[in-house]
């Protein structure tokens, strides 16, 4: 929207009509600000200014009291009621200790440097962490049990810090898998069997010559104790649910290095090839958006503005981001995105 000329009469009434209500505005349930603004209209900002209303999370009209009711109208000036969450000081550093720890800061393996802690997921009555393969699994370079760190490796994290073990992932392929083809098998087997036969202690193994395709790099690590962590993402609040992303959405997350970002959905359906230090994997089925993420942010959720969860970061450069989309995870581990 662009600038409108403020008529500083209307602005004069509207600042004595703030004046008189606010206080009383405050002692209704799940206020949590009031300010004058611009109203929102289907998501959009128009020239109508209104007294807003800010609440932690609305709710139907007939599951509040009267007394609770936010009015339509304030002495003739339109209200606008708009869902904030609980609005909390950004007091911690993201790279710090946390407890209890929160989507969006700081975790680790205990082998790797450090990645973003995601999301908190529900799977048979436990709850669990979720982030990725490469920032819970080490790189597949792990065993079940291993310690999760909060804060990770490269921010100080020690065994003293240990707040998680790894539960389960999915192995990332590196194209350097067991061959599937018989005739290349059996050609290695030849091969070997000669150079045995000739005093030679080398040996030939059949590799797949082509990449093979990642749907995700994903990690699920189960909490020590349930009350080490909590839902809320920091800086963003508690996720609504899960949907699909879809080109040009805006987004956001709340990650380990770049903070709380935003950013909007530019590629579907990508095929794209992602390198993992010396060696590339190759993923299809993604989706890039905006420059919104550094290294370190790996394993952040990606929210919509509404907070439902649309995607698993897991890799970009200085120009895109990169995300798997995130019903695709729940259902891979077949979990929940926690909501309360």
């Amino acid at each position: 929207m662009e600038p409108q000329h403020i008529d500083y009469g209307i602005l004069d009434n509207a600042r004595q009509i703030y004046a008189d209500v606010v206080t009383e505005l405050f002692q209704r349930r799940n206020v949590v600000a009031c300010g004058l603004g611009y109203k929102i209209a289907s998501g959009k900002p128009t020239h109508e200014l209104s007294l807003v209303v800010s609440v932690t999370h609305k709710m139907p009209a007939s599951a509040l009291a009267p007394e609770d009711l936010i009015p339509q109208t304030v002495s003739g000036l339109d209200t606008d009621v708009v869902e904030t969450g609980r609005i909390r000081a950004f007091a911690q550093d993201p790279r710090a200790r946390w407890r209890p720890a929160q989507p969006g800061i700081s975790i680790g393996h205990e082998a790797i440097t450090t990645g973003t802690f995601g999301l908190l997921v529900q799977r048979e009555g436990q709850t669990h962490i979720l982030s990725n393969n490469h920032v819970l699994a080490n790189t597949n370079d792990c065993e079940i049990g291993d310690a999760i760190l909060q804060p990770g490796p490269a921010d100080g994290g020690t065994g003293n810090d240990r707040i998680a073990a790894l539960a389960d992932y999915e192995p990332l392929r590196f194209g350097d898998e067991e061959p599937t083809c018989s005739i290349a098998d059996t050609i290695a087997r030849i091969l070997n069997w000669m150079a045995k036969t000739a005093g030679s202690s080398h040996r030939l193994k059949a590799t797949q010559a082509t990449p093979a395709l990642n749907l995700m790099d994903a990690a699920l690590a189960l909490p020590d104790q349930p009350d080490l962590v909590l839902p809320g993402v920091v800086g963003i609040g508690l996720p609504t649910g899960a949907a699909n992303p879809t080109l040009g959405q805006q987004v956001q997350k709340m990650g380990r290095t770049t903070g709380l970002t935003q950013g909007n959905i530019t590629q579907i359906n990508v095929t794209v090839d992602v390198s993992y230090g010396v060696q590339s994997a190759r993923f299809t089925d993604q989706i890039f958006a905006t420059p919104m993420s550094s290294p370190g942010d790996s394993g952040s959720a990606i929210l919509g503005m509404d907070r439902k969860v649309v995607g698993l970061l897991f890799a970009g450069s200085d120009r895109i981001t990169i995300l798997t989309p995130i019903q695709r995870v729940l259902d891979r581990f077949e979990v929940d995105v926690v909501t309360v």
